[in-house]
């Protein structure tokens, strides 16, 4: 932390749950304020996960690199602050991440000492941890909290000027524990200035454990800035404002408190909710709490992210289910007046299954929410049995919420929440929960529109893609077509080969701009005209200028590239235009490969008079031609020519024969991403020997 510039640190570390990383070590900023992230999923957006799987560092100088991306870190975090990660691995063994928070720096990225000094902290880490690990012969896995440890430096002494002082000033440590309280403390707070010391802030002031006021401390301690709000001690006695400023550093926190005035809003008291005890259980369990506006903020941004309907529950369980202390999870979806589940998480295998397809006339609490709108909210299994005599329990201990997924009026489904021990639920969480149920209905039934809609698109792009290709003397040609991963749209890419009546082979491959069905239409209406002019006997410039027009006169809102190739199978003679498509790549019979330089012309369907002038070319014997969309070599964030020339090397690196491997090699070996954010065409041609 030192090194770094930073005030406050920690490690993370894999645990005994698949993908999950816990903090084993927090320092500078207290536990309890940093316990929304004692738990982070290796597959969350944050920028400890993503260091983690891609085993690269992550920098972010201030909060607007990180809201940009990684929008949900400063959704839980409003703060100005900077922060390091940097991943602890050796060689192939991946222990967990390193990080460090600093003061931000907007504008000035992390400097390369800095980056360095840290690199070198987490290798060093990582070959104690894997000697650790060889000495144990087993991994090293972190379950339990995360352990306190004090920063280097003092804890900031008194001073006697502060003791002259009518307001109340005390030193925190950077674990929130109090170092030092002037004679201003003990008249103010009606408590002696050594009972404070020693304890953590909280546990001697319980009424700053407000959580109206706990943003405000993780402002300060994740953060430099000053922070200053209005407070009072007792919430059902009147009066008794006090005005509290709170004055970070690198060793620890300055507090102050005098007397203020009440403010224009003050936050309402803290709703008490059900004893767990009085219920037969232990404490509530929901001990990862962060800010009210925290829960819907972090939710809200993660769901706009989600597109499928699978992706919608998986968002709600890895977002919905933490902030509450939640174990269970079940989305029931509505369908003809039957509701279906969609989804399910912690409830014993199978027991769900004799809920499903239930009927909107039968009396159980997961209809019922949604016939009346109305959330239900059981504080223990008894009450929810009491409630629905003779209803399945899949537990006798614990808390369920059952919430209807309503969107703009429209009913959609329910979600179920279930806890393992009885709990209350405050009129504060009840409320985030409708609200987060109403986010949750939109995502759902938005979802649902979209699956629809790929399934046609889909269905219409595979009709239209030709199924088989010509077969003819002296020229094999292959195509392929690879569609985006799911929750994409599906694109307009195709491909033909078409057998013109004077016996050469029309090779075209093209890309509507847009994605959904009405690329997927636009799509096979230009794969129409285009067969419709070749097999007329039109010229490359006339079949080309054709469908231009064809395009503009069907004023779709969209446009398209194109290249389309005529090719003598006999003499290898070649004639070929192109409409603001990628260059095609040709393969010597020597292994020598290169990117065409085709004059083109503009793509279609924006200029009625573009012309698209002819290039002559010979594809020898033995030679490979490779046309393709942009989906094969555009990569987010990289120069498409970089694409073009993985492509060139991958191409020129394969054997030319059997062409089927070529391109499978081609289509699915270009990058190693699991995600395609577009769909991928190829069309192979060669001459063999």
């Amino acid at each position: 932390m030192e090194a770094v510039g930073g005030y406050a640190g920690g490690l993370y570390l894999r645990s005994g749950a698949q993908g999950l990383l816990r903090v084993a070590v927090l320092s500078g900023v207290p536990p309890q304020l940093f316990r929304p992230w004692w738990r982070m999923h290796v597959n969350r957006p944050y920028p400890v996960a993503e260091a983690y799987r891609a085993g690269q560092a992550v920098h972010l100088p201030d909060a607007e690199s990180a809201m940009r991306r990684f929008p949900q870190l400063v959704a839980g975090m409003p703060f100005p602050f900077g922060s390091m990660y940097e991943p602890v691995s050796a060689g192939p063994k991946r222990f967990g991440v390193l990080f460090a928070l600093r003061a931000a720096t907007p504008g000035v990225p992390v400097g390369a000492l800095d980056r360095e000094r840290l690199r070198e902290a987490a290798d060093r880490l990582a070959r104690e941890l894997a000697e650790i690990e060889e000495e144990a012969g087993a991994p090293v896995l972190w379950d339990g909290d995360p352990l306190p440890v004090a920063p280097p430096g003092g804890h900031g002494g008194p001073r006697e000027a502060v003791d002259r002082l009518a307001q109340a000033v005390l030193s925190l440590d950077r674990q929130g524990t109090i170092r030092f309280a002037n004679a201003g403390a003990g008249e103010l707070l009606d408590s002696g200035g050594s009972e404070l010391l020693g304890r953590v802030l909280w546990e001697a002031l319980p009424w700053l454990g407000h959580p109206a006021y706990e943003d405000h401390f993780r402002a300060v301690f994740l953060s430099t800035e000053p922070v200053l709000f209005s407070a009072r001690r007792g919430w059902h006695s009147p009066g008794d404002w006090l005005s509290v400023g709170l004055y970070p550093g690198p060793e620890g926190v300055t507090l102050t408190i005098g007397a203020g005035e009440k403010p224009a809003y003050a936050p309402a008291p803290r709703p008490a909710p059900a004893s767990a005890a009085a219920l037969g259980g232990g404490p509530d369990p929901s001990g990862d709490r962060a800010s009210p506006l925290y829960r819907p903020v972090a939710l809200a941004i993660a769901l706009t992210e989600a597109i499928t309907a699978r992706q919608v529950s998986a968002v709600v369980t890895e977002e919905l289910l933490p902030a509450f202390g939640g174990r269970q999870l079940a989305i029931y979806l509505l369908d003809e007046r039957h509701l279906h589940l969609a989804w399910e998480t912690g409830f014993p295998s199978g027991f769900l299954d004799r809920f499903d397809g239930v009927g909107l006339d039968v009396r159980l609490p997961g209809v019922e929410t949604l016939t009346s709108g109305r959330p239900l909210f059981f504080e223990s299994m008894q009450h929810l049995a009491a409630a629905y005599p003779g209803i399945p329990l899949d537990a006798d201990v614990g808390a369920r919420a059952f919430l209807p997924l309503i969107a703009s009026g429209r009913p959609v489904g329910s979600c179920i929440l279930g806890f393992d021990v009885p709990r209350g639920f405050s009129a504060e969480e009840r409320t985030v929960l409708t609200a987060l149920a109403g986010l949750i209905a939109q995502a759902l039934e938005r979802a649902r529109r979209y699956d629809s809609e790929s399934a046609l698109a889909r269905g219409l792009q595979s009709a239209l893609l030709p199924h088989r290709l010509p077969v003819r003397e002296h020229v094999e040609t292959v195509g392929r077509y690879l569609p985006g991963t799911e929750g994409m749209d599906v694109g307009g890419d195709w491909y033909d080969v078409i057998e013109t009546a004077d016996g050469r082979l029309a090779l075209v491959i093209g890309d509507v701009q847009g994605h959904g069905v009405a690329a997927a239409a636009t799509m096979g209406q230009l794969r129409s005209a285009v067969r419709a002019f070749a097999l007329t006997g039109s010229t490359p410039q006339e079949v080309m200028a054709g469908t231009n027009q064809l395009l503009i006169d069907l004023d779709p809102g969209q446009f398209a590239s194109c290249c389309y190739v005529l090719l003598d199978p006999e003499s290898g003679r070649t004639r070929a235009v192109r409409a603001g498509h990628p260059q095609p790549l040709l393969r010597h019979p020597d292994g020598r490969t290169e990117v065409l330089e085709l004059a083109g012309g503009v793509v279609l369907g924006v200029d009625p008079e573009a012309a698209y002038p002819l290039t002559d070319l010979r594809l020898a014997t033995g030679s490979v031609l490779a046309l393709y969309t942009d989906g094969l070599v555009e990569k987010p964030g990289t120069d498409i020519d970089a694409g073009v020339e993985r492509l060139r090397r991958s191409l020129a690196a394969a054997r030319p024969t059997p062409l089927t491997e070529t391109a499978d090699r081609l289509i699915g070996d270009v990058d190693d991403d699991a995600d395609r954010p577009d769909d991928r065409a190829l069309l192979l041609a060669s001459r063999p020997r």
